[in-house]
């Protein structure tokens, strides 16, 4: 059973929990929609790496456009 995708989900939920912290949002919101996101692109979708990648950029990019049009900013 190769171990690389799972650490790979580790990774990035790690990454979005420190960065809900840093924003004061909700880590649990964001490091669940991190890895539903990774779970669903390597298990469903059966892609590899640069698929998991660009969909958390894609998540990246998505939970920024909110931030910024909750906050007035766009």
């Amino acid at each position: 059973m190769p171990y690389l995708p799972f650490i790979l989900i580790l990774g990035f939920a790690i990454f979005y929990h420190r960065a809900a912290e840093f924003e004061n949002e909700s880590a649990l919101l964001w490091c669940g929609l991190s890895v539903l996101i990774s779970m669903t692109t390597l298990f469903y979708f059966h892609c590899g790496f640069l698929g998991v990648l660009l969909a958390q950029v894609g998540l990246f990019a998505g939970i920024t456009f909110f931030e910024c049009g909750a906050a007035g900013n766009l």
